[in-house]
């Protein structure tokens, strides 16, 4: 397993729980991300997930281990960075199984695989996939079956072996669960699946996993009852209506100090007794059903994956870490360490 920091912005003390809980390795999709895990002092491997531009070549090299691609234009220029740096950098090729997202096209695989091999300063060390991202193309035995000859001809023609053969993200789970039998996929890329627990294709709970590891904590800002109905002009030109409002009728409704700003708002799982009226820029309007929510009180909500790595990413949201314990800096890939439990 690689654990995928990219949800909590490569927060150095969530990365390092990752580390503890025995993963194999980090990965980010940003190279700022991956360069604030090393200036904490995390040592283990990072790969660098979306495929690098050229102008960033150089950070790669110097703070990744391994960098995903899928263009022989990039993978040059990591190339002669690291020959300039006096290094080796991996280089796990991606390729498009249907998703439409990253990757290159079977039909081209081998070529670029030859290429790349013949490239001093890189190392063709894997090949890897990605599913139910974009096209929403789910990881089937048929896919994984065909990832798995593409990896062989690889090594067929290269005439090496392949280190890691990807076979995606956290939506890949139930197939790994269900194929007990030997294969050569070895890796999978997981975020929300340890993060949050869940299953991304059925938003179920993984079992024995837990689903509340974040929070988030808002503000009480304003709590009345109000009509239940608008008056006045309805949507002004260039004017967009946010609320769901529910009929002619008074409720009790607070407002919480967080906005689209601060994170996804369709995105968060409500309290019992609260239900999202709508949203705005830095304001979210909550009907309460009668609940006591005076000013200054504190509404706990789950985030989903979206929700998470943009509220992880706003630097109003304060981010808070219980029972935090110190971890060495110089810590690597397989040391136990004690959990963390995260809001």
């Amino acid at each position: 397993m690689t654990a995928v920091t990219k949800a909590v912005c490569g927060h150095p003390e969530i990365s390092q729980a990752l580390l503890g809980g025995g993963v194999s390795g980090l990965a980010d999709a940003r190279i700022e991300n991956v360069e604030r895990m090393r200036q904490a002092g995390i040592r283990a491997p990072i790969a660098l997930l979306r495929p690098p531009t050229p102008s960033q070549a150089s950070r790669v090299v110097e703070h990744c281990t391994t960098s995903y691609n899928t263009e022989l234009d990039t993978i040059d220029t990591l190339a002669r960075a690291a020959q300039r740096m006096g290094r080796v950098h991996d280089v796990i090729l991606m390729v498009e199984l249907g998703d439409m997202r990253e990757g290159i096209l079977p039909v081209d695989l081998l070529r670029a695989a030859r290429a790349v091999v013949k490239m001093p300063g890189v190392a063709l060390t894997g090949i890897g996939a990605n599913f139910a991202c974009l096209g929403g193309i789910a990881p089937t035995a048929e896919k994984m079956t065909e990832l798995a000859a593409l990896a062989a001809e690889v090594e067929r023609v290269c005439g090496q072996e392949l280190r890691t053969v990807s076979g995606g993200n956290s939506t890949s789970l139930p197939w790994a669960f269900s194929h007990a039998q030997a294969t050569p996929i070895n890796n999978l890329r997981l975020g929300e699946a340890i993060l949050l627990g869940i299953n991304p294709l059925s938003g179920c709970q993984i079992d024995g996993m837990f689903t509340d590891a974040f929070s988030l904590v808002v503000d009480v800002i304003e709590s009345k009852i109000k009509p239940g109905d608008l008056t006045g002009s309805k949507k002004p030109t260039g004017m967009p209506i946010n609320a769901v409002f529910s009929g002619h009728r008074r409720a009790w409704q607070a407002i919480l100090a967080i906005g689209n700003q601060d994170t996804d708002l369709g995105g968060l799982t409500f309290p019992e007794g609260l239900s999202s009226l709508g949203g705005t820029s830095d304001q979210l309007v909550v009907e309460t059903s009668g609940l006591d929510l005076p000013i200054g009180s504190e509404v706990v909500l789950k985030p989903d994956y979206n929700a998470l790595m943009r509220a992880m990413n706003a630097p109003g949201v304060a981010k808070v870490l219980h029972n935090r314990r110190p971890w060495a800096s110089d810590a690597r890939v397989g040391r136990r360490r004690p959990d963390l439990v995260l809001v």
